[in-house]
């Protein structure tokens, strides 16, 4: 039972980075790779002050339950569960890595910019910025996919 517990707070945390993923997909990414340089600078200030904030958390729990299920599960690490959760951990230390040491430091230089004195090259750090993203959404999302997955097919 405490599992399925572990199991589905887990994927709580995990949906909530996942999501982020998605608005991606469905419709920031061509929002932002629309904005002049303005516009998309408050636009990254204003992310950014939120994800700083709030993203912190589920990246954590995201993390600690991934760890805790893999240890919860040590006893059979040929198991669905074991392996999906390890495949899950990794991606989103993946993802954590390419925020921490791509994304942020990127985030750190547009928001150090005022909005009317930006460099001439300004779409170039949001284009490396959305592409970083790409490698971390591949990541999360098979992260997250990997976890429905031995929730699904691999928890008893």
């Amino acid at each position: 039972m405490q599992t399925k517990i572990l199991l589905l707070l887990t994927i709580l945390a995990y949906s909530i980075i996942v999501s982020q993923s998605f608005m991606y997909i469905i419709a920031l990414k061509n929002v932002q790779t629309s904005l002049q340089a303005n516009s998309y600078i408050e636009l990254r200030k204003l992310i950014d002050i939120q994800f700083n904030a709030n993203f912190k958390i589920p990246m954590y729990a995201g993390l600690l339950g991934c760890g805790l299920l893999l240890i919860s599960n040590m006893k059979a690490p040929g198991s669905l569960l074991f392996i999906t959760a390890a495949i899950a951990f990794v991606a989103l230390a993946a993802d954590t890595v390419l925020a921490l040491k791509g994304n942020m430091p990127i985030n750190a230089m547009i928001n150090s910019w005022p909005a009317d004195q930006y460099p001439a090259n300004w779409a170039d750090y949001r284009t490396r910025w959305m592409d970083i993203f790409q490698y971390r959404q591949f990541a999360n999302i098979t992260g997250f996919i990997s976890l429905l997955a031995g929730a699904v097919f691999g928890s008893k």
